[in-house]
């Protein structure tokens, strides 16, 4: 079983504390993935989520984990999320020991280390909850971190799905199906 909270350290010794989700944490991680979603590389979204939508999307049966400096667990700390993962199944039933997670990392914390202390936080739970895999339904082509990430992490592009995601400008991108196995 992996505990939370717990504390690690980024590339340059930053500490960062994981977490479970909390209520308090609901607005700042909301905030947060209202920014991803309007950079537009990474989720399939083309709007902020409404309060329920992004509930939905993030918390409502999910095993959600958020990343912060050390310490923002502290009430008057709240607004500092840097990143965050959900965990899942991807399918119900006879699939269910699939796992599917979503990742999202604030712009300032990018390449700090933190979206792979993320990654292998992930497949540390998915692991420790019983799933035998995990997939990515939907890595954008253009999203060359993420994918080289996975890649490093044991991930493979299992299905390249041509012209799947509607860019900003009206031209379209591939997408990939990453898949890990656990055993």
């Amino acid at each position: 079983m992996v505990r939370f909270p717990q504390t690690a350290a980024l590339k340059d010794g930053t500490p960062i504390e994981l977490r479970r989700v909390s209520r308090p944490d609901f607005s700042a991680l909301r905030a947060l993935y209202d920014i991803v979603v309007e950079e537009g590389t990474s989720y399939p979204h083309d709007r902020a989520l409404n309060e329920d939508e992004f509930l939905d999307y993030w918390i409502t049966g999910k095993f959600t984990i958020v990343a912060c400096p050390k310490n923002c667990y502290k009430e008057e700390d709240r607004e500092t999320i840097a990143g965050a993962f959900y965990l899942k199944p991807n399918w119900p039933g006879r699939a269910g020991h699939v796992a599917n997670a979503g990742f999202i990392v604030a712009p300032s914390w990018r390449r700090s280390g933190l979206g792979r202390l993320l990654g292998t936080t992930m497949l540390d739970c998915a692991k420790a909850q019983g799933y035998r895999s995990v997939i990515f339904n939907l890595v954008f082509a253009d999203n060359d971190a993420a994918r080289s990430l996975w890649r490093q992490l044991g991930f493979e592009e299992a299905a390249r799905l041509p012209s799947v995601v509607r860019k900003d400008d009206g031209t379209y991108q591939d997408a990939f199906v990453m898949f890990r196995s656990l055993v």
